[in-house]
């Protein structure tokens, strides 16, 4: 499927079916429907008898293959045990998942597949994504094949971190920017999916409708509660507040310290706040009393946690330690 905001990529896109590129990279923000986007592109190539708005016709063989998910001119390439479904390529890991890349070998056996015809579209595609999960090695094996691309094959990756892509492999693409869409049309297509509280979901995460949308009723409450506790500063329970975190696990526990400190800075340095404006008065009581320097400090501390959050040695001892800077962040609480 194509979201609103998509419509005028679409209908450029689908006219020129027969003339695009080797190669296509869909980049922009997480959450915004690149993958969706990629997949009823690819789908609509392999249809036999396309609709009149470009769009599969959901019908004929090649449709049902591609349903199945066993169609003969497709191949969809994915981190090994650990791809992620819809258009979050940078959610958390699940238990059990052990990659987070796309290994050589994945890469290895298209090499069959691109020897081979066409099997009923005269077009075969490949779909790749996240493409920054292409290791060193996979990524010059696709190189290769970018490099010298066979007749009929479409590639299309799919990315929100095109600067982690080698160079070599963008220069042989077609970049696509996906559009972002508006503000207001965003509140407007969340509304018609029947979420009531869509302003608000959408400042938290920046503006990225699927974003907005995945978040669950108990996710806003332990938020909700998180953001309860931080606004207390000094006085927090870190200890208490980690079992809050539990749920959340690492990456989504340092997501919700960096945007709360993001706007503590803001509004110690400008008044303003991007994230929370619910909690701003309280954003704003805790900036005025802030050690700046050591908020910034704590800020790169959280960027190098981010880096290695994947595997950290021991996740909850972890969120205690940065919960505990936290509370030194703010003027000891002393009690009479």
């Amino acid at each position: 499927m194509i979201y609103p905001w998509q419509n005028d990529l679409w209908q450029h896109m689908t006219a020129a079916r027969g003339r695009l590129p080797h190669a296509l990279l869909l980049q922009g923000r997480a959450g915004i429907g690149k993958l969706d986007f990629a997949e009823a592109l690819a789908a609509a190539l392999l249809c036999e008898r396309p609709a009149a708005d470009g769009h599969a016709c959901g019908q004929c063989d090649s449709c049902n293959w591609n349903a199945q998910g066993n169609h003969p001119d497709l191949r969809v390439l994915t981190p090994e045990d650990g791809g992620q479904g819809g258009d979050e390529e940078d959610a958390e890991a699940k238990p059990g998942k052990k990659s987070q890349v796309i290994s050589i070998a994945q890469v290895r056996e298209l090499a069959e597949f691109l020897g081979l015809s066409s099997h009923r579209a005269n077009v075969r595609v490949v779909l790749l994504h996240p493409a920054e999960a292409l290791n060193a090695a996979s990524a010059n094996a696709l190189l290769k094949m970018l490099e010298e691309p066979p007749s009929g094959v479409l590639f299309i990756l799919v990315t929100h971190q095109p600067q982690r892509l080698l160079p070599t492999i963008r220069s042989r693409c077609n970049k696509v920017d996906m559009p972002f869409p508006e503000r207001a049309q965003a509140e407007s297509w969340l509304a018609a999916q029947g979420v009531a509280d869509a302003a608000e979901r959408l400042t938290y995460v920046g503006g990225a409708p699927l974003l907005a949308l995945r978040m669950e009723e108990g996710e806003q409450k332990r938020l909700g509660d998180l953001h309860k506790e931080l606004g207390r500063g000094a006085r927090m329970d870190p200890f208490f507040v980690a079992s809050l975190c539990a749920k959340e696990g690492i990456l989504a526990t340092l997501e919700a310290l960096q945007k709360w400190t993001h706007d503590l800075a803001a509004a110690r340095l400008a008044g303003e706040v991007r994230y929370h404006a619910q909690q701003a008065p309280s954003l704003q009581a805790l900036a005025n009393g802030i050690d700046l320097s050591r908020l910034l400090d704590f800020q790169r501390v959280l960027h190098e946690a981010r880096r290695t959050a994947q595997h950290p040695l021991n996740a909850e001892l972890q969120v205690e330690s940065l919960l505990i800077q936290y509370t030194q962040l703010f003027p000891t609480v002393r009690t009479p």
